[in-house]
């Protein structure tokens, strides 16, 4: 059987793979430099930075397909990352208020020296927020270890009026492009277990 890791420490991307049958992987942290050049794209950012966690876990993990991502969310050029302190959450809520932002996640997928990186981009958009719900739901907690500050797989679902593009691309790992991508490694996810 093909040895599976997903170098990613986020619980949401454990759970999307175990949803599209990918039940036997490994978790392991991706210990690598994240800086980039803020000028870049944002698709090119959150691919190169990706492609630099592969890096990272390709020396831990020989003979392995290795799955890594990496998840920003941007409006107006500008990234939006996890908040710093409630006053912060606040200011990116209000801000996301009536307004379409976009999640990119890039992909990166390797087997030895081969190596696919891809990207994906979802549109959100979210209603108007009265001040009274962003201070309910950073009360909760739930922003604050989300980039953009919030969730949509939780309350944040609350304040989402539109997606346009890949609904699980929002929480961290696009399903869609993912399979794909691993098909082209050969791994066929509607083959039950005992058939590979």
């Amino acid at each position: 059987m093909l040895r599976i890791i997903l170098a990613s420490q986020s619980p949401r991307r454990r759970q999307l793979l175990e949803q599209i049958g990918l039940e036997h992987f490994e978790v392991l942290a991706a210990d690598a430099d994240e800086t980039y050049d803020p000028s870049l794209p944002p698709e090119k950012i959150v691919a190169s930075i990706s492609r630099q966690k592969a890096e990272a876990v390709r020396p831990l993990a020989e003979g392995a397909l290795i799955i890594t991502a990496d998840t920003m969310v941007f409006m107006d050029g500008l990234r939006l990352g996890k908040p710093r302190s409630q006053e912060e959450a606040r200011e990116m809520l209000s801000a996301l208020s009536g307004r379409t932002h976009h999640v990119c996640t890039g992909v990166t997928v390797c087997l030895g020296s081969r190596v696919i990186t891809e990207a994906e981009t979802t549109d959100v958009t979210f209603r108007p927020l009265t001040g009274w719900e962003i201070a309910s739901y950073v009360r909760t907690g739930e922003p604050m270890d989300k980039a953009g500050s919030y969730g949509v797989q939780g309350l944040g679902a609350l304040f989402v009026e539109r997606i346009d593009g890949d609904y699980f691309n929002v929480m961290g790992l696009p399903l869609c492009r993912l399979g794909r991508m691993l098909g082209k490694f050969g791994v066929d996810l509607f083959l039950q277990e005992e058939d590979q």
